[in-house]
């Protein structure tokens, strides 16, 4: 049997749903496919951009591919909206390419947990802008961001 990862649904305060935001966010900031992939049921569905993966074994093997690509990543997420087992977040992250190219990727992201926590939907729309280096927002050392640095919000973002 899988491990609970709370907080569980159903989600009925902010603070819950928010805690349940944080706790991914500071997993994907630490940029180690197999911690991230064990947030999710062994038969994970997502669809990333156009990109649809099913279990555990496709999201790890997707997200060594993303963060391979994807250098210097820095990410926040803030809760949108929530209802028992299901939360809406967006989301921006900074990333720069191997050709020292910068970008802010925005994006949506609705999650639906089974009774243990664990993640068993995932559905994300992202768009990518170029930026320019002096353009950085996120700038804090690799992994997870600093209780007192400025959300998406804060930001304007």
């Amino acid at each position: 049997m899988e491990a609970e990862r709370p907080p569980l649904p159903p989600f009925t305060t902010v603070e819950q749903a928010a805690q349940k935001v944080r706790l991914a966010e500071d997993a994907w900031n630490s940029r180690d496919p197999q911690r991230v992939a064990l947030a999710y049921t062994p038969d994970s569905q997502w669809r990333n951009r156009a990109e649809f993966l099913q279990g555990r074994a496709e999201i790890t093997a997707f997200l060594a591919r993303k963060w391979a690509r994807e250098l210097d990543y820095r990410l926040i997420k803030e809760l949108w909206s929530f209802h028992e087992n299901r939360i809406a977040v967006r989301f921006a992250y900074e990333w720069r390419d191997d050709s020292e190219n910068w970008f802010r990727s925005y994006g949506n992201e609705l999650w639906e947990f089974d009774e243990r926590g664990l993640m068993r939907r995932r559905v994300a729309s992202i768009n990518d802008a170029p930026i320019g280096e002096s353009e950085r927002k996120f700038h804090w050392p690799s992994g997870r961001r600093p209780d007192d640095h400025p959300s998406l919000s804060d930001l304007g973002l």
